[in-house]
């Protein structure tokens, strides 16, 4: 007589999508291409068509980029096989057939990449802080500054503050799912932090590790003298602004050289060729 295997119901986590999960707790592309597209405006006195996502990852923003006017192109760079082989079928399928002309996959390092100018270079979600070489960060933004069209923009974003410098753990609750970036490590000689991100679901079930990183804290400032060296003319800090009652952080920026002692900032900068 034989005693049946009593196999184990497939939890929340097991049926998760990681990367559904990301684009859902972190990518606002909606949002940062509004920003994108106002202050390109603002400050070249035109729209932008054109766009190149480094690190692009399931190339939400490409998608989006290509969806606003009907002239816009995007071409999407990222080294990770697998997350351009989701991209295509849980992004890329979605578009029609002509949005899908205007936007090209590429899997390739961003760093030696050779793709036709564009108006905007993103490089968004502190991939480029994967980075950690003073030299690596400027021969990698001058190859973003010869991407660019002569009255282009590079849009990077940035944060700081103290808690950059800190190990720590922030909660937040998503549709359906609880969100954890952990700050698991750092080193405070080399400014290395080792980070995480976890998912846990209603029926107690966790998706741990679900991405690991590993960055240079870079400061704002020494990210402009790079930029300078690399060859820019001008770059500009967009910091998020603060409720002057409650202290809490808005979604709104605005462009300036000075921050108050927040824990916790985040910010653009917008660099011109």
């Amino acid at each position: 007589m034989t005693t049946a295997t009593k196999v184990r119901p497939q939890t929340m986590a097991d049926k998760a999508d990681r990367h559904l999960l990301y684009q859902a707790s972190v990518q606002n592309p909606d949002f940062e291409l509004d920003f994108i597209d106002s202050t390109f405006k603002k400050i070249r006195a035109r729209k932008p068509a054109s766009m190149r996502e480094d690190f692009a990852g399931t190339a939400i923003s490409s998608c989006q980029w290509v969806k606003r006017r009907k002239n816009n192109t995007a071409v999407a760079v990222d080294f990770d096989a697998e997350v351009l082989a989701w991209s295509r079928k849980h992004n890329i399928a979605k578009l029609t057939t002509e949005q899908q002309q205007r936007l090209e996959l590429i899997e390739d390092d961003v760093r030696t990449v050779v793709t036709d100018k564009v108006d905007i270079l993103q490089a968004y979600n502190f991939s480029y802080w994967f980075f950690q070489e003073r030299a690596t960060m400027l021969a990698y933004f001058r190859r973003t500054r010869e991407a660019l069209v002569d009255d282009g923009l590079l849009f990077l974003d940035v944060f700081g503050g103290s808690e950059c410098y800190q190990t720590q753990k922030e909660k937040r609750k998503v549709d359906g799912f609880k969100y954890i970036w952990e700050q698991a490590e750092f080193n405070a000689i080399t400014n290395e932090l080792k980070c995480h991100i976890h998912f846990h679901f209603p029926d107690k079930s966790k998706l741990k590790k679900a991405f690991s990183y590993t960055w240079r804290v870079w400061g704002a400032r020494e990210l402009r003298e790079i930029l300078a060296e690399a060859g820019y003319s001008e770059s500009i800090v967009y910091r998020q602004k603060f409720d002057p009652k409650t202290d809490e952080a808005l979604d709104d920026y605005i462009a300036t050289d000075d921050a108050e002692d927040y824990a916790c900032w985040l910010g653009y900068i917008i660099a011109k060729p």
